[in-house]
């Protein structure tokens, strides 16, 4: 007989499985572009009025458009783009689709990496990437398509990915030409401190989220070619950003005055990537580091009805791409408490009953006031895509063709 449980999980997948379908029609359908939160300087009005193309009009026109919940893109004229990072989100959740379901996802692996090939950032001779609209920091504005640590190393992993998973060579090599890249240009090291530059060469920035997910990269490129110039700087910049972890567990986004706070996506980065750190070093020097870290997580961003906190300390915004990454970071550490699984589907089961669109696109935000609708392909669709997929992977039961399946079969056959 079966039981409750049995029943629930049931029903959860095929739940997942209608929506990874809806998602994935969705995104085709629009060829794997769309707006960004951070996407307001694409627009022509600044170059048509020079007097705008300033440091505190970028930022405000950005902020501005990223904070409303009325979606003024078109006015301004600003294009849908693709995103390196959301078509290398894509290309990790094919891949795990593809283990799922036996190749059926090997057109769409070919597609993602084709695009990536066709989105490096120019006038370099590594494989690296940035984003697809220019952006202002506090102090400087980055050109589009300007190489950042963050969307390379997200890439690079991707592309790790479909190599692993019996891609050609040709995957691994622009893998590990990136993570040259990070190598030779973004480390630095002074006095007892150890990082990697971010958002651009020039910053010897201090932001722990970079130096892990940098740190994981190059601890990957090391176990794929046992390689020890990888290993060195990976681990100092690791043992830097881990020293900087407070005794409650928790990390400020980095070390500026300016970057003194603790988010969600940005923790759940840091711990993931110390997993990953552990397993391609084959080291157990970060285990109470991640310990602490995941303690802290597990307590301060979980609602007790499944929704997740962006900062530790208040409820709003409740945002799609920390649901994302949360569901993620409990999957990667689920070893470390029984109860993941759980709480990642009650996650998902929220965000489903008020963050999913029955067009087939996840919401942006729920703010105190109202719900911020607008779809963004990289924020939102790449990141709930990624997440759905690797749980519906952990989820699942081995062998059997179920009804993802057999509708993925005819997707592939209708394209």
């Amino acid at each position: 007989m079966e039981t409750h449980a049995t029943v629930d999980a049931a029903a959860m997948e095929i739940s997942v499985e209608a929506a990874i379908l809806k998602l994935i029609a969705y995104c085709r359908t629009n060829e794997w572009a769309g707006y960004d939160p951070y996407d307001a300087l694409n627009s022509p009005m600044f170059h048509r009025l020079p007097l705008l193309d300033r440091r505190l009009p970028r930022l405000f026109f950005t902020q501005g458009l990223k904070r409303s919940p009325i979606n003024f893109r078109r006015l301004l004229h600003i294009p849908k783009t693709q995103n390196p990072k959301a078509i290398a989100l894509f290309l990790s959740a094919f891949v795990t689709l593809e283990r799922i379901n036996t190749a059926r996802q090997k057109r769409d692996i070919d597609l993602m990496i084709e695009r990536l090939c066709d989105l490096r950032s120019p006038r370099t001779d590594y494989w690296c990437w940035g984003y697809s609209f220019p952006w202002q920091t506090r102090t400087i504005v980055v050109p589009a398509r300007e190489p950042n640590l963050v969307c390379t190393s997200f890439v690079a992993n991707a592309l790790l990915d479909a190599s692993d998973n019996g891609q050609d060579s040709h995957s691994r090599d622009m893998a590990l030409s990136a993570a040259e890249y990070i190598l030779k240009e973004l480390y630095w090291a002074e006095g007892g401190a150890a990082g990697f530059s971010y958002p651009t060469a020039s910053l010897q920035s201090q932001v722990h989220n970079a130096n892990f997910l940098a740190a994981a990269l190059l601890c990957r490129a090391y176990k794929h070619t046992r390689d020890e110039k990888f290993l060195f700087p990976a681990l100092q910049a690791a043992r830097y950003s881990a020293s900087k972890q407070y005794p409650d567990g928790s990390w400020h986004y980095g070390e500026a005055p300016s970057q003194h706070w603790v988010d969600n996506f940005h923790t759940g980065y840091n711990l993931c990537a110390l997993q990953d750190i552990s397993r391609y070093a084959e080291t157990a020097e970060f285990d109470a580091v991640l310990r602490r870290g995941f303690e802290f997580y597990r307590s301060h961003f979980f609602a007790e009805d499944g929704s997740v906190r962006y900062f530790h300390d208040r409820r709003y915004p409740i945002d799609i791409h920390c649901v994302a990454q949360s569901i993620l970071t409990l999957l990667t550490l689920r070893e470390m408490d029984a109860g993941n699984l759980s709480l990642a589907n009650s996650v998902l089961r929220w965000t489903l009953s008020h963050l999913w669109d029955d067009r087939g696109f996840f919401y942006y935000r729920v703010l105190r006031p109202c719900t911020n609708r607008i779809s963004y392909m990289r924020w939102s669709q790449a990141w709930m895509l990624l997440a759905m997929a690797k749980l519906l992977e952990v989820s699942r039961h081995d062998g059997g063709m179920n009804e993802l399946d057999r509708n993925l079969t005819v997707c592939s056959v209708a394209r």
